[in-house]
């Protein structure tokens, strides 16, 4: 770049605020990175940019938006780490200036096949860790300079704020959609048990791993289930939806509570091994006078019986899911007299930085009673939420075995 064309891509960056301007904000992520890559082209007067994105699980960089050389997208171009020119900068978190293209430098034949003569490329980069790699590259054989360099980093800096902060929103939006399409659209009607539940998902962290759920299988009989997978986000959600399914699967199969969380451990064990998850599993047969309860490291759910106070059901705590695939599970039967209530929750209900957790299950215990399903959900929510923000997920399920002549 000559000093001219320096001053000059200087001055552009002197309003580099157009990088990722407000009108760029309701650009869907695919569309924003092509508008960057255009932007990023004039300013350094190259031919080609392109905006690779790091997949965490494959260790790849896959090529998302390319202008110039489209095919790089079109064809699904990908870079294992520390391979080629892009895998290169993803490694080293550094510029990498070639001045010569070919299959010694470059691992993408398009590359080398379009003439391209020169290249420069930066890491995206957000606290330290790798997001992508973006390079630009001439056909006219003028090499890039130290300055061009400088210039290029200064705008991944601003690509790489535009891309987490829209993926971030995309990815939330994703994980809303999926986790409510995964809750049940409806309780089901069962004769001689009301039900009712909430879900409430965390208000800063974003959607997490929280669910609640209730089906019954071809013998008649009626599953409750919630459970908590670690962590937020889009990759927390999928697990939970995997849990889920496979916990369904399991149960419609005919197996007993313990036996389904132990066969769902070793499912996530296998297919999710860093992954972890506290679940509760509830089974009860028409006419529903006993059920069937085996926990895996979750909270306890509430029994309430039409006199006396409420108190939490003594279970076998249990290991979570995905600590140890082979532990032993067991499951304990409790009896339900017609008017008895189970209260079953997420720890979000219960937890808070500033309570111990025994003071917010006593209240807890307190709040549930014998009544009916909705409004025992509505004065838990009350009392233990009130108009405090959602630290966390929150997800309640009150059944309560009917009084009437069906029971």
């Amino acid at each position: 770049m000559s000093e001219i064309q320096y001053d000059a891509a200087t001055d552009r960056l002197r309003d580099i605020r157009s990088i990722t301007d407000v009108t760029l904000g309701q650009l869907e992520v695919d569309d924003l990175l092509v508008e960057l890559l255009d932007r990023v082209r004039d300013i350094l007067v190259a031919d080609t940019a392109a905006i690779l994105l790091l997949d965490e699980g494959s260790e790849e960089l896959e090529a998302r938006a390319a202008r110039g050389i489209e095919e790089e997208v079109r064809q699904g171009v990908r870079v294992p780490l520390r391979k080629g020119f892009a895998g290169r900068i993803a490694a080293e978190k550094r510029p990498v200036a070639l001045d010569r293209v070919d299959h010694t430098t470059v691992s993408n034949p398009i590359l080398w096949g379009k003439g391209i003569h020169a290249m420069l490329g930066v890491p995206l980069l957000s606290g330290g860790q790798v997001l992508g790699v973006l390079h630009v590259g001439r056909l006219d054989g003028q090499d890039f300079t130290r300055q061009d360099s400088e210039v290029l980093e200064i705008v991944a800096e601003r690509v790489a704020g535009a891309i987490q902060s829209r993926q971030a929103q995309v990815e939330r939006a994703a994980a809303d959609v999926l986790q409510r399409s995964l809750l049940p659209s409806a309780l089901p009607a069962v004769d001689g048990l009301e039900l009712a539940a909430r879900y409430v998902p965390a208000e800063r962290l974003g959607v997490g791993g929280d669910w609640y759920d209730v089906f019954t299988v071809p013998s008649g009989d009626l599953w409750v289930v919630t459970g908590d997978v670690a962590g937020h986000g889009l990759a927390a959600a999928a697990v939970m939806g995997r849990i889920r399914t496979a916990i369904r699967s399991y149960a419609l199969a005919g197996h007993q509570p313990d036996e389904v969380l132990a066969l769902a451990d070793r499912n996530l064990a296998h297919f999710d091994p860093d992954k972890m998850a506290t679940v509760v599993c509830a089974a009860s047969e028409p006419p529903f006078h006993e059920v069937r309860l085996s926990r895996a490291g979750h909270l306890p759910p509430v029994l309430a019986r039409p006199a006396g106070p409420a108190a939490l059901v003594e279970l076998e705590a249990g290991l979570p899911l995905g600590v140890d695939p082979e532990t032993s599970r067991r499951s304990t039967t409790i009896r339900l007299s017609p008017g008895t209530m189970l209260f079953f929750y997420t720890d979000g209900l219960v937890e808070r930085r500033d309570d111990s957790l025994d003071v917010r299950l006593k209240q807890l215990c307190a709040a549930v009673s014998a009544h009916e399903p909705l409004a025992v959900c509505h004065r838990v929510m009350g009392l233990l939420v009130g108009a405090h923000e959602a630290d966390d997920d929150i997800a309640v399920l009150a059944m309560r075995r009917s009084t009437g002549p069906e029971s």
